[in-house]
């Protein structure tokens, strides 16, 4: 039988971990804020299957939204 207090402080610790690699993958990505920055980050996920990409599409596709948005406000 596991203990359930072992199984809970695992549970945080890998939230924990994923949340500062999501962080971490955000605070890159955010430096692609040029039209010919993304460009160029585009090619490169172009030659990769979109199952890897998918995670990295989406950051930037909500990086450029947001700058919509700040710009239109």
């Amino acid at each position: 039988m596991t203990n359930p207090l072992a199984t809970v402080r695992t549970y945080f610790a890998t939230r924990r971990a994923i949340r500062k690699r999501e962080a971490d993958l955000e605070r890159e990505l955010a430096d692609y804020n040029t039209p010919s920055a993304r460009m160029d980050m585009e090619a490169i996920l172009a030659r990769h299957p979109e199952h890897q990409t998918r995670e990295i599409e989406a950051i930037l596709r909500r990086h450029a939204l947001n700058g919509m948005l700040r710009n239109y406000s």
